[in-house]
């Protein structure tokens, strides 16, 4: 079977808080023969990694590097690395994704105003700019 899995499935394979649950996720995803997983649920699932079960961002990483290094899973690999070196800065796993598939749809420069996620990506070489409250770029 080829699977979309969603963040429900990935969370329980992953914490395995619901035994019962956790069972029929690792059947599953052990037994398909393509696991798609979407930028948006991976992104949901750092997020709930970090937020609800209080996981340090390097056990996140760690868990997302190997859920992608399965010989089944199919995922944005350039988007997911964008993330994962977003993540491991300090960043917002998400931000690394946005301003890579951004970048990817024709986007030149990343804008928030979020000035954590602006300098994370400058750092790492992308074209970001901080917006003020009147819209305007520093």
């Amino acid at each position: 079977m080829k699977l979309a899995v969603d963040t429900n499935v990935l969370v329980r394979a992953v914490i395995q808080d619901d035994p019962a649950q956790a069972s029929v996720a690792a059947k599953i995803l052990t037994e398909a023969e393509l696991i798609a997983i979407a930028l948006p649920c991976l992104c949901e699932f750092v997020w709930v990694l970090l937020r609800v079960y209080s996981l340090q961002p390097a056990d996140v990483a760690e868990a997302i590097r190997a859920l992608v290094a399965t010989t089944n899973v199919e995922v944005d690999r350039p988007a997911v690395e964008a993330g994962l070196s977003v993540l491991e800065a300090g960043g917002d796993f998400a931000d690394g994704v946005i301003a890579f598939e951004g970048h990817w749809l024709g986007g030149e420069t990343f804008v928030s105003f979020d000035k954590k996620a602006v300098a994370l990506l400058s750092v790492h070489g992308h074209s970001a700019r901080l917006l003020n409250t009147t819209g305007d770029a520093h």
